[in-house]
């Protein structure tokens, strides 16, 4: 059994390229849980075991391993830093308690570096800094460093920094021991020298140690005193002091090296271990009630407390459906029968396995702070708690955006279809921003993602994986409908035809909602004329009529609708005859409330060498992009913009077409804004027509 105080529970995330699979493969070896090194662009990577993952040498799941460095257990998660993949990312900071920011020594900070940071901060993730790839040309760890505190608004505390920079990138100086690690050319880990400090470093070295100590004793007001004082603090002192900050996020140990090269990672691993907190050290978990509002309890860490534990990820392999779970409080044992809080029914823990990317270990026991995986557990889902059955709680649930991008797809035989149905319902339970609908008319299967690149490698999965060929057809956007304009409105629901009859009657106002608030219901009637017991069917009528637009046919977003009076009748009023009166004011004042078609625009984030600056602001301008931030590097500029979904189809293809290969970009989705008039024009046109066909 380990020591709770020796665990770490840790997640590599960072933009796409700046090294976090390579850096995970460093640990790995360093710790001796691997002998050799797969390299990325090699597709031999051990947390990049999909075929898609080494075709395309991204990481597109999160793989969670286990191994041991100074007698600490490490847990780590390689996260994904594609922004199409960022529920990933989200899902594995939620039940992390620290993290390794890893940024490219030249890019520097990225625009997934920005997503990722703003998550691990929503999170509240202590991190450390690792600065990778300094032997690269344009590479400036001060530069980064800079970047960390402009872009981020972080307080990155450098604890090392390098000697030599690009090619010639040797070692690194540890500014707490004054000492300074020189690589030799064999690119092993191990074969370093530890050698004073070069003497053109030895002012700067100074002036930087100083900066760290009085950031790190600002944690203690007696050693900062001290200090002041003229008092030098003791090393133990002052990473004790680290640690705290750290643990509070006031600052981040910021370290530098290459991965690639074996330089550096040393210093990470300890870091961790001397600054990262063990699970006892974060603040707990949440606890919420059924409808998932917080319950002011938490869930304490603890061996001796009851069990508790969150479901976080559903992988389906060639074993069968592997559930990653994290325990925060009790002892989970082989046997033991455990409660879905979400589902209210019991489950017995068959096989429980400790992770290694796709390998496993069988194990009997997991106990508070572990990061496992259970082998074939039925009805589990993302997000659920799975708890004592003598002790019921539910921990606090994770929230997953909303797609933005579909696509229609149907197998090209017959037989394909129940291989597709049991694929795609394998895939949902993995992830949980992907979406499928059935178009009940056509009979086409409807794929919903985050991206084009999301959608693609969902496609690519049913091809490979489980023999599926598809006809795909082309990406759709998302449109909504809302209204303009505001109006009052009555409607009366009549009906007489033998026996008892129908009757509801409501005088009701509909008006524009707050963007992003979707449908709000509210009642003023006073005196009577509606009883309360019929306002949950009124809502429910005007509810259910919001999936279908009066224009298109598209969800309708942000309305408010205030029930002021109306009309009831002692024998004929009932709860159905005021749901259906609802819906057929729905039907009646939505037409006349200046109902407008409105389109997802998206936050871009180019990244493009500054020779084509002018190229790729023309196109996005072309694209009905409004640019928003220009900011030079020293390897190119960053343009920020907000462009519309429809028009940002193929870009990354124009993209590099214009920069010869070397624009990047990222795209995420930002806020629903008005279709100008001609487009939304062949939208409804569109929708009258697929309906026309059917």
């Amino acid at each position: 059994m380990t020591e709770l105080s020796h665990y770490r529970n840790i997640g590599i995330f960072a933009h796409v390229d700046a090294g976090k699979t390579t850096t995970t493969e460093r640990i790995l070896k360093l710790t001796g849980k691997i002998h050799k090194t797969g390299e990325v662009h090699d597709g031999a990577a051990t947390t990049d075991f999909m075929e898609q993952e080494q075709e395309r040498g991204i990481t597109i799941q999160s793989a969670a391993t286990t191994c041991y460095w100074r007698d600490h257990r490490f847990n780590i998660i390689d996260t994904p830093g594609h922004v199409d993949f960022t529920v990933e990312v989200y899902r594995s900071l939620k039940v992390l308690d620290g993290g390794v920011g890893v940024f490219c020594g030249s890019g520097g900070v990225e625009p997934q570096s920005e997503t990722n940071w703003r998550y691990a901060n929503e999170s509240e993730v202590a991190r450390v800094i690792f600065v990778n790839k300094l032997d690269r040309m344009g590479a400036d760890f001060l530069r980064v460093v800079k970047q960390v505190k402009d872009v981020l608004g972080a307080n990155p505390l450098v604890m090392c920094l390098p000697i030599g920079v690009e090619e010639n990138f040797v070692g690194l100086v540890d500014l707490l021991e004054r000492k300074a690690y020189v690589w030799d050319d064999s690119g092993l880990p191990e074969n370093y020298e530890i050698v004073d400090i070069p003497a053109d470093m030895v002012d700067e070295v100074e002036q930087y140690r100083e900066m760290m100590i009085e950031t790190a004793l600002e944690q203690d007001d007696d050693l900062l005193m001290a200090y002041m004082e003229g008092e030098e603090p003791s090393i133990e002192d002052v990473k004790m002091c680290v640690r705290r900050g750290t643990i509070a996020l006031d600052f981040f140990p910021t370290y530098c090296g290459s991965a690639f090269k074996n330089k550096g990672v040393q210093m990470v691993l300890d870091a961790v271990v001397d600054y990262l907190p063990c699970p006892t050290d974060v603040v707990p978990q949440p606890l919420t009630d059924e409808d998932g509002n917080e319950t002011g309890d938490r869930a304490i860490v603890s061996i001796t407390e009851p069990l508790k534990a969150l479901a976080f990820k559903i992988m389906d392999d060639r074993f069968g459906a592997l559930t990653f779970v994290r325990v925060y409080s009790g002892v989970l044992n082989k046997g033991d029968t455990i409660l879905n809080s979400f589902t209210g029914k019991t489950e017995r823990i068959g096989r429980m396995v400790e992770m290694h990317a796709d390998d496993r270990n069988e194990i009997d026991r997991a106990q508070a702070g572990d990061i496992i995986a259970i082998v074939g557990m039925k009805n589990v889902q993302t997000g659920h708690t799975l708890c004592d059955p003598k002790h019921p709680v539910t921990l606090e649930p994770m929230i997953f955006p909303e797609p933005v991008i579909s696509i229609a797809v149907k197998p090209k035989d017959k037989g394909g279809s129940e291989k597709m149905g049991i694929a795609i319902g394998k895939m949902i339970a993995e992830d949980p921003s992907f979406r499928v609908e059935t178009d009940e008319d056509s009979g086409e299967t409807i794929l919903k993602g985050m991206g084009e690149l999301h959608l693609d490698i969902k496609v690519d999965i049913l091809n490979r994986t489980y023999g599926v060929d598809l006809i795909v057809g082309q990406p759709q956007v998302a449109y909504r409908e809302t209204i303009t304009t505001a109006l009052e409105d009555s409607y009366t629901h009549k009906k007489q035809s033998g026996g008892s009859g129908q009757f509801g009657k409501i005088d009701y106002r509909i008006k524009p909602g707050e963007p992003g608030t979707g449908f709000v219901f509210s009642s003023k009637v006073v005196g009577g004329n509606v009883p309360k017991e019929f306002f949950p069917a009124i809502e429910k009528g005007f509810k259910g009529m919001m999936d279908q637009g009066p224009l298109a046919g598209y969800p309708v977003l942000d309305v408010e609708v205030e029930l002021y009076d109306g009309g009831f009748h002692a024998v004929d009023s009932s709860a159905v005859a005021f749901e259906i009166a609802a819906k057929g004011a729905f039907r009646q004042s939505m037409p006349k409330a200046g109902p407008q078609i409105i389109e997802p625009i998206m936050k871009v984030d180019v990244y493009t060498p500054e020779d084509h600056v002018g190229d790729v602001i023309g196109d996005l301008n072309r694209r009905r992009g409004m640019i928003k931030d220009q900011e030079p590097g020293v390897t190119g500029v960053r343009i920020k913009a907000d462009v519309p979904l429809s028009e940002m189809f193929g870009y990354i293809g124009h993209l590099r077409t214009m920069t010869s290969g070397r624009g990047q970009f990222s795209m995420e989705f930002a806020h629903y804004l008005p279709c100008p008039q001609n487009i939304a024009t062949d939208v409804i046109a569109a929708a009258k027509e697929l309906k026309d066909a059917k």
